[in-house]
């Protein structure tokens, strides 16, 4: 679903994302993992278009990133740390605007709209100023208006911040279901304990670079998540030293 292929990012002398490659396949729910500063976010904005980057190649099941950005960007959805929604419109007029771009169909989209407000109680809210919600009601309107279009793959930065444990639970059911029925997710987190449980994959990158890959038995072992991301970080720093 999506193939990274030696991508570089850079910003001036500094490679932001060295060399990274990676293959998300359908089905997969894959963790990406590493510090502030690591390249996890650069990665993802470069995945969905909104970077443009030096080295190698991205494609989406398929499509190159760089050559047909239009028709990858119609297959995923994009779900940013801090979501950046048009505070003047209500929910719902911010959800019909996002299905009016997709070109999702009336009854498909109050099918996905009642459907996913219900299970994050966020009916109730729809008809309120999107400048009156808390960060964490800005978070499951955007998870609600990445999945109208029925992407095949959905990018999340720190989905899980700002997020009450009621809303965290909804939110890792919908994306197993999501996976469960073929689409692919691919999403940064600094919650350890999170990934450990939810994920199928998952990836370390540290200074741009990859560490380590695999799925979560060929990463961590008997071990922790937590206890290895340390002791690679570690191994990591020194090897530079």
């Amino acid at each position: 679903m999506l193939r990274i292929t030696n991508l570089t990012k850079t910003y001036g002398n500094k490679n932001a994302v060295d060399n990274l490659s990676l293959h998300i396949q359908k089905g997969e729910i894959f963790g990406f993992i590493g510090h502030n500063g690591a390249g996890k976010t650069t990665t993802l904005k470069a995945i969905c278009g909104i970077l443009q980057f030096e080295k190698g190649e991205i494609r989406i099941d398929g499509v190159s990133v760089a050559k047909d950005p239009i028709a990858c960007k119609k297959m995923l959805a994009y779900i940013p740390d801090n979501p950046d929604l048009y505070t003047f419109m209500t929910g719902i007029q911010y959800l019909h605007f996002v299905a009016d771009i997709y070109g999702v169909s009336a009854d498909k989209r109050q099918e996905k709209i009642r459907h996913f407000a219900d299970a994050f109680s966020l009916t109730q809210d729809l008809a309120q100023p999107i400048a009156a919600y808390s960060h964490g009601m800005k978070q499951k309107l955007a998870v609600i208006s990445a999945l109208i279009h029925e992407p095949k793959l959905i990018l999340m930065d720190e989905p899980f911040v700002g997020l009450d444990p009621k809303a965290a639970h909804t939110l890792k059911e919908i994306m197993r279901e999501f996976c469960k029925q073929g689409g692919a997710i691919f999403f940064s987190t600094h919650v350890l304990e999170v990934a450990e449980k939810l994920c199928d994959k998952v990836a370390i990158i540290k200074g741009g670079k990859l560490i380590k890959a695999g799925t979560m038995d060929e990463v961590k072992g008997d071990d922790s998540l937590e206890e290895v991301f340390l002791e690679l970080e570690n191994d990591h720093a020194e090897s530079l030293t």
